[in-house]
């Protein structure tokens, strides 16, 4: 029951996104098209999963072990930035359009803030590592959730006549900060 109220909450009530502030680069970046926020989606979702069990891992046996708790930053960034580059490779070979259509972004999974803070945050909640993987991948679907509703909204905006002084980052904002009060009515759901 445990880990289903903490993979509700990481989705809804405590969503990476809208609720922590975390991953707003390709949150903003990469949310004018739904099958782009599809692809972003996924990505995050991959290095997310699979950064937090490596991090996980490391911390326990190696940083742990030798005493070694103040590389646990640039270990992780290591780590993420080594994950990243291998995505990037197979993205490159198995689905070009989608690497072209990431472009820039890709490479910036590596500087995203939400990968690196679910990854420390495992570690600050003392999680074992189910609950752990459970958590990250249950964010990483809170970040694709956020990151698909923005880009349909943002596709429906193209076809409105917005005043000009509102168009672009403006309305984005203003957009961005309304899904945030509509995520906040999920809080009273789930008491973690």
């Amino acid at each position: 029951m445990e880990l289903l109220l903490i993979f509700i909450a990481a989705i809804f009530v405590n969503n990476i996104v809208f609720s922590q502030f975390l991953g707003i680069c390709p949150f903003l970046g990469v949310s004018k098209k739904i099958d782009t926020a599809l692809g972003m989606s996924a990505a995050v979702a991959f290095v997310l999963t699979l950064a937090t069990i490596v991090t996980y891992l490391i911390q326990k046996f190696v940083l742990d072990a030798f005493e070694l708790q103040y590389l646990q930053t640039i270990t992780f960034i290591l780590v993420i930035a080594s994950l990243v580059q291998m995505l990037e490779i197979v993205l490159k070979k198995i689905s070009p359009s989608l690497y072209q259509a990431l472009g820039v972004f890709l490479p910036l999974i590596t500087t995203n803030c939400a990968v690196l803070g679910v990854a420390i945050l495992v570690i600050q909640k003392d999680y074992d590592l189910l609950t752990g993987v459970v958590y990250a991948f249950a964010t990483a679907l809170g970040f694709g959730l956020a990151l698909v509703l923005f880009a349909g909204i943002r596709e429906q905006m193209s076809l409105v006549n917005i005043p000009k002084g509102m168009r672009g980052t403006p309305i984005a904002l203003i957009v961005a900060g309304l899904l945030a009060m509509a995520f906040m009515g999920f809080s009273g759901v789930v008491k973690v």
